[in-house]
C-alpha cells in the first residue's frame, strides 16, 4: 500500500536568471511547469502551493511566506504551516497533521509519479529515516525532490527558526543536515526527474526533450487532455493502428476523421454506463475491423478486374 502523504509546492521564487518573468507558468511540452509538477504528484491528499494563485490542472490550496522572497526553507515553512489547519478543517484523523510530506519545486519538467512513489518506498523501508531525497546523476541531494515525516521536518524548522531569529534567506543544508535521511537515485524510467529549469537555455532542452521522437506522443497526448479536461487512459497503440488502416485501407483523410468518430462513439457509449477507457477500446476495434473489411473488399474487386 502507497504511503498517504500530502505536498507542498514551492513556486514563488523571483527567477531572477529568466528575467523576473512567471516561471511556474512557463510552458514546456503544451503545459505549465507547476502544472506538470501538479501532476505528479496528483496522489496527494491535500497540495499548498507555495506562490500567488492561479488557475491550475487540480484544485490546490495557496499561501505566501510571511516576507515574499525569503527564500525556500521560509517558503517551504509557509506550506507545512498551512496544512495541518486545512486538513483539521475537514474533520481529518484529530491530530490535523499529516504524517509526510513530499516537498517539490515547480520546475522539474520531467517529475513523474514513478519518482514520487520511489521517495515514498525509500522512506518506508529504511528504519528511523526522517526524510528520503532524491540524488541526482551526479549523487547531489534534490531537497525539493524529497518526502519528509513531518514531526521532525518542524523539529529542525523550530530549531533553525530558534537559532537564527528566522528562517529567512537559510540554505536548505542547514535543514537537511539535521535529518537522518536516505538517499533515493533516480528511477530509471525518469532519469531527469531532478532536472530544474532556472535558465532559457534549461527551457529550450526541457522543451527539446519534450519533443524527442519517443516521447512526443505521449508528452502531446497528456498535452490534449489536459487541455480538454479530459481524464482519460488512452491506448495511443490502438488508435494508432486504426488510423494507419483508414488512411492505407480507405483513403488518407479518413484516418483523422475516423479517430474523431470514434471518440464520439465511445462518448455516446461512456454516457449509457461504460468505462470510458473500454468504450474507446471497443469503437476502435470496430472501426479498424470495417477498415480492413472494406481494404479486402477494394483488393477482391481488382483481383477479379484483373482476371477478367
Amino acid at each position: 500500500m502507497t504511503t498517504a502523504y500530502d505536498a507542498v509546492v514551492l513556486a514563488g521564487g523571483a527567477a531572477r536568471r529568466l528575467g523576473g518573468v512567471d516561471k511556474p507558468g512557463v510552458r514546456v511540452g503544451g503545459r505549465p511547469l507547476l502544472d506538470r509538477v501538479l501532476s505528479a504528484c496528483a496522489g496527494a491528499r491535500r497540495t499548498v502551493v507555495v506562490g500567488d494563485p492561479r488557475p491550475t490542472v487540480r484544485p490546490v490550496d495557496w499561501t505566501r511566506e510571511e516576507r515574499i522572497g525569503s527564500g525556500p526553507v521560509a517558503a517551504l515553512d509557509a506550506g507545512a504551516a498551512a496544512l495541518p489547519a486545512a486538513h483539521e478543517e475537514e474533520g481529518g484523523d484529530g491530530g490535523g497533521t499529516p504524517g509526510v510530506l513530499l516537498v517539490l519545486s515547480a520546475d522539474l519538467p520531467f517529475l513523474g509519479e514513478a519518482t514520487v512513489l520511489r521517495l515514498l518506498a525509500g522512506l518506508d523501508a529504511e528504519p528511523g529515516a526522517e526524510a528520503a531525497l532524491l540524488t541526482d546523476a551526479d549523487g547531489r541531494d534534490q531537497p525539493l525532490v524529497a518526502v519528509y515525516r513531518t514531526g521532525p521536518l518542524r523539529r529542525e524548522l523550530d530549531g533553525l527558526r530558534h537559532a537564527h531569529r528566522g528562517l529567512d534567506h537559510l540554505p536548505l543544508r542547514l535543514l537537511t543536515g539535521g535529518l537522518r535521511t536516505v538517499r533515493v537515485p533516480a528511477d530509471p524510467d525518469e532519469p531527469s526527474a531532478s532536472f530544474d529549469c532556472d535558465t532559457w537555455e534549461d527551457i529550450a532542452t526541457a522543451r527539446a526533450r519534450i519533443r524527442d521522437h519517443g516521447t512526443v506522443l505521449d508528452e502531446w497526448i497528456t498535452a490534449v487532455k489536459t487541455e480538454l479536461g479530459l481524464d482519460l487512459d488512452v491506448d495511443t497503440g490502438v488508435l494508432l493502428d486504426l488510423a494507419r488502416d483508414a488512411a492505407h485501407g480507405v483513403a488518407r483523410p479518413a484516418a483523422p476523421l475516423t479517430t474523431f468518430l470514434v471518440g464520439y462513439a465511445a462518448a455516446k457509449a461512456a454516457e449509457d454506463g461504460t468505462a470510458p477507457s473500454e468504450a474507446v477500446a471497443e469503437a476502435a476495434r470496430k472501426a479498424a475491423a470495417l477498415a480492413l473489411r472494406w481494404a479486402a473488399e477494394q483488393d477482391g474487386q481488382a483481383e477479379r478486374d484483373e482476371a477478367g
